[in-house]
């Protein structure tokens, strides 16, 4: 269902952030994410003078190089385009996720990482649909080879019960809840839950 219908209004702002997750011929997986701020009015900007209507304010990629493991093995993030001419030299910081897992905890320690001036507003907040786009990328491929018998390194929702770890997913938000139906069902060895 969508959002009612609103009050009578002016647009004036759109950011857009797409997120795209691709498997590598050398099985890694590349997650990509742009960000772009546009303004429906033109204004100047003291480092780039006049900026049309339709012409990034904020123009940010970064690609994340992650294993069946979700664990960062490069990183590359662009500034395409900024308010200031110094916004593109923080770039190198993003090479300190390298080493990093994507999974519960992730967005407090890249904000260790590259919070504040050690990083980019834009590209750290661009990281957490980054994330969630790599779970949505290769859960589904890994669980799907699984169910084909296929050995596949990792963790997933439908790796077998004996699993020494918990699912990287477990209580990540409301529906992951360690005492939630999800993981009942899913995971029955980690369910913390009043039956």
């Amino acid at each position: 269902m969508p959002l009612s219908a609103p009050a009578p209004r002016e647009h004036i702002h759109t950011r857009r952030v797409t997120c795209r997750g691709f498997r590598r011929a050398d099985g890694l997986w590349d997650i990509e994410g742009h960000i772009t701020d546009v303004k429906t009015y033109p204004f100047e900007n003291d480092f780039r003078g006049p900026i049309e209507p339709g012409d990034p304010i904020h123009d940010m990629w970064i690609r994340l190089t992650v294993d069946d493991r979700f664990e960062v093995k490069a990183v590359e993030a662009v500034t395409d385009k900024s308010p200031y001419g110094v916004c593109p030299a923080i770039t190198p910081n993003f090479q300190r996720l390298v080493g990093l897992r994507i999974r519960s905890g992730w967005t407090q320690k890249v904000k260790e990482l590259l919070g504040g001036v050690e990083g980019c507003t834009h590209l750290v907040e661009l990281l957490g649909p980054v994330a969630t786009t790599a779970f949505q990328t290769i859960f589904p491929v890994l669980a799907r080879e699984r169910a084909r018998g296929g050995s596949v390194d990792g963790d997933s929702p439908s790796a077998p019960a004996a699993r020494k770890r918990p699912p990287l997913l477990l209580d990540t938000c409301h529906a992951f809840r360690s005492d939630g139906e999800v993981t009942r069902k899913q995971w029955p060895e980690y369910y913390t839950g009043n039956d």
